[in-house]
């Protein structure tokens, strides 16, 4: 063409945990059965929603409002009931008008990271979940900024690492956290957001959280929200159903505008991401009338109980299946539904490999595996050799070498193999070589 149509950040839009999906199709058009651990849908994995919460949603299918637009910021009734969950928390008060609807918190992503001037930079964590970090890098036409999370400290954010970055980077306008942290677990404490929101408020620049998995947190856990614990900072809090309900499907999320007043130029830009959701319209309808209606139910919290106490269990089998492997690092997640596994300094190789039965998957894999960081060599022998699709750690934005697997699966049978598998893989591929 006579001129270069590709945006110029393209080649960071990168989504490893999806990505894979097509190596596994490849495979099992091979012969071979896949399990996927990849992504984190409940629905996928056999969690089915409880009847009354899908009875509920049977219900808005006859209310003809939730075949219709609605406002261009969302359901009036349902952020109305949303503010009123914020200000019942305590800290930051928020109206009806602070809340605005999106397709899903992936459309919310895009929206924040894309309407940013080029120039100011959110430095986000590593191990970075991938949506994030590949709208951060591609608005910006670089590679993302990141601060640590430290695996030999329960995955914590290095607050020091976040400090020297944000004072020797005058280009770095915000912070993103994500607690619970996808695709470590990790859930922060108070003291130490708390301690995050002062170097913001210090260097007068703004957070994003992404609080999805607000509602899974387990094994005393805290429950904390952005608006309990950011002050006076402007603050962007993301949430949603897809997780809780869950509801993947429903593409339905929503960002908290905290603190907006107290800053001009936050509030310009809160209201250009206002403007942008005006040239769609509306964001989806149905899921968002059903917001109040679920979560406002008396059941609800019991639904949450339940499904802490659910993963809570789960993580104690996961970990009681490493249980003496010396060559990876367990942190017990507390929250989220993600398991990561980091392979110690030295454990992989390139001479490691798997037994393939089938030689023309043995082929594929060896294809493959030539020139891939080696984290993504045991995931693709791992593949080969039992059809577990996992996602590799490098694939998050990292330079330490793991994996992240799920803690989905509701067949009690299917997710004892997948982590005695696992285990056995890991065993096996290490003494290989």
């Amino acid at each position: 063409m006579r001129r270069n149509i590709v945006h110029v950040g393209a080649a960071s839009l990168i989504y490893e945990i999806r990505e894979i999906v097509a190596v596994a199709k490849q495979l099992r058009a091979l012969g071979m059965d896949i399990t996927w651990e990849n992504i984190g849908d409940p629905v996928e994995k056999g969690e089915v929603p409880p009847d009354w919460i899908r009875g509920i949603v049977r219900g808005l299918v006859d209310n003809p409002k939730s075949w219709g637009y609605c406002d261009t910021a969302g359901v009036p009734e349902t952020r109305t009931f949303l503010a009123e969950q914020v200000n019942r928390r305590g800290g930051v008060t928020v109206t009806p008008e602070d809340i605005l609807f999106f397709n899903g918190l992936g459309d919310a992503v895009a929206k924040v990271y894309g309407f940013l001037r080029r120039e100011a930079r959110i430095l986000g964590p590593s191990p970075a979940y991938s949506t994030h970090s590949s709208a951060e890098a591609a608005h910006s036409g670089y590679n993302h900024v990141t601060y640590n999370l430290d695996p030999h400290n329960n995955w914590m954010p290095d607050v020091d690492d976040i400090r020297n970055k944000v004072k020797y980077n005058d280009s770095i306008a915000g912070i993103l956290l994500i607690t619970p942290d996808n695709p470590t677990g990790a859930v922060y404490p108070r003291a130490l957001l708390e301690e995050i929101a002062e170097i913001a408020r210090q260097n007068r620049i703004f957070l994003i959280t992404d609080e999805i998995y607000s509602h899974i947190v387990y094994n005393g856990s805290p429950h904390l929200h952005a608006s309990e614990w950011a002050g006076d900072v402007p603050t962007l809090a993301m949430r949603g159903i897809s997780k809780e309900y869950p509801w993947p499907g429903s593409r339905c999320g929503w960002v908290e505008v905290l603190n907006h007043k107290n800053n001009e130029i936050f509030d310009d830009y809160a209201k250009s991401l206002l403007a942008a959701k005006r040239l769609e319209v509306s964001s989806t309808t149905l899921p968002q009338m059903s917001i109040p209606l679920v979560m406002g139910d008396t059941r609800y919290p019991a639904h949450l109980a339940g499904r802490e106490a659910m993963f809570a269990k789960r993580v104690k089998e996961a970990v009681a299946a490493f249980d003496g492997c010396d060559s990876v690092l367990i942190n017990p997640p507390g929250g989220a539904f993600y398991l990561t596994v980091m392979f110690q300094p030295g454990a992989l190789n390139e001479k490691q490999t798997l037994p393939i039965e089938n030689p023309q998957v043995r082929e594929r894999i060896e294809q493959l595996v030539k020139g891939v960081a080696p984290d993504k060599r045991f995931v693709y022998y791992l593949m080969g050799a039992t059809g577990i699709v996992i996602v590799p750690l490098t694939g998050f934005h990292c330079s330490l070498e793991g994996f992240r697997t799920t803690l989905l699966e509701t067949n009690d049978e299917k997710r004892a193999w997948i982590f005695k598998t696992l285990r056995e893989s890991i065993d096996a591929y290490v003494a290989s070589a």
